[in-house]
């Protein structure tokens, strides 16, 4: 017989799972698929090419069009270089607080669906509780995607979805696209002594770095244009990072190669496309300009991860749901990305509601606490209950 765990119990055993995104969430997954089974609930894997990965699907209930999905990622980012208090996959409770790599990003809420999982199978479901759990969210949300695809093809359509990521319990109903890029520079190398013989790929990267300059204070004095009425994130613009830079091998070393990747979050009134293509345009004139020092090198940019931004819905049926759901009588914006935007999509209203808090996520001694998870639980009673009421 199946025993019961608490949303605490099982956030502790799912933060002892490894799934930093440079590692396999297999592991995770197939215990995931043990306990449902245990409770009489079958899922399905849907890996990744390499097989290394999975996102796992469960339904709880009748096989029929109108439900919810639940959504969570399974994966992490690292701890490398982080001075945790205590082991971060070892579920560690001090004065009210449980600190643990995902706690809050986003294991907390995928411990609260498990939790609910046996009183969803006791119930009459009118309709059908989905459970959808991914991988390689945190590096581009490559693997949500190919689960969401089964809705309405191999799986009943859903008309909700609630994206578990930490807001508090706060029903987030928009968030910008996330538009991740990569650029390579191949110039020429030569001695120091002698620059003219080369092409400095750190040089032209620079050139490169001013446009993004530029383009930045453009995007901020265009914020205004690009907002949509009523609907207001913070900062109120589209910002533009740089996040990583390589390059060279040597202070009297002409360097031969320079790389960078750099993204862009656009408002929802904004026109993503046309940002790239500008930019795109700035990498054209870079690649010619660099030939003529060296016919051999070359200026490159692509496109790493696009994930679409969850434009808000206030009549959709998520949100009208999700404020029955918690109480509240507003929704919020958030800065970050997540993959409700991917489920908005395919068709599925979607909301973003889940324990924990998203300033906490990705720093050194992340954590939740049981009062998130109680509110978490006391949500997914009442999406219970609604769910057992006829459509």
């Amino acid at each position: 017989m199946a025993v019961a765990q608490t949303s605490v119990e099982l956030l502790q055993r799912l933060v002892a799972h490894r799934t930093v995104s440079a590692d396999s969430n297999l592991a995770l997954i197939e215990d995931v698929k043990a306990y449902l089974a245990s409770h009489g609930v079958a899922s399905r894997l849907v890996p990744s090419d390499d097989g290394r990965k999975a996102n796992l699907l469960a339904t709880i209930g009748p096989a029929v069009a109108g439900g919810a999905v639940l959504s969570g990622h399974t994966d992490v980012v690292p701890v490398e270089g982080q001075p945790w208090s205590s082991d971060p996959f070892r579920l560690v409770e001090r004065e009210g607080k449980l600190f643990g790599r995902g706690s809050s990003d986003m294991k907390g809420f995928i411990a609260c669906a498990l939790a609910a999982v046996p009183d969803l199978v006791r119930a009459k479901l009118a309709r059908p509780i989905h459970l959808c759990l991914s991988y390689d969210e945190e590096i581009g949300c490559f693997g949500a995607p190919r689960a969401i695809a089964l809705f309405g093809r191999e799986l009943p359509p859903a008309s909700v979805c609630v994206v578990g990521e930490p807001t508090m319990m706060r029903v987030v109903a928009g968030h910008k696209s996330s538009w991740v890029n990569r650029v390579s520079i191949v110039g020429r190398e030569a001695h120091s002594s002698a620059p003219h013989l080369g092409a400095n790929a750190i040089v032209y990267m620079g050139r490169f770095l001013a446009f993004l300059d530029d383009l930045q204070l453009r995007l901020r004095v265009q914020g205004a244009s690009d907002a949509v009425p009523g609907i207001e994130f913070d900062p109120p613009w589209t910002t533009l990072g740089i996040g990583l830079i390589q390059g060279g091998t040597a202070a009297n070393i002409v360097a031969r190669e320079c790389g960078l990747t750099w993204e862009f979050r656009a408002l929802p009134g904004a026109d993503p496309e046309a940002i790239y293509q500008e930019a795109a345009a700035k990498i054209a004139e870079l690649d010619r300009a660099i030939k003529q020092e060296a016919s051999e090198a070359r200026v490159a940019m692509e496109r790493y991860a696009a994930i679409p931004g969850l434009k808000p819905d206030l009549d959709g049926p998520a949100v009208k749901l999700a404020l029955a759901l918690t109480g509240a009588n507003k929704t919020e914006t958030v800065a970050f990305g997540t993959e409700a935007g991917q489920f908005q999509a395919a068709g599925i209203s979607t909301v973003i509601c889940g324990p924990g808090d998203i300033a906490v996520a990705h720093k050194t001694d992340e954590f939740t606490t049981r009062d998130q998870l109680a509110q978490c639980d006391a949500f997914l009673a009442r999406l219970k209950d609604w769910a057992a009421r006829p459509a």
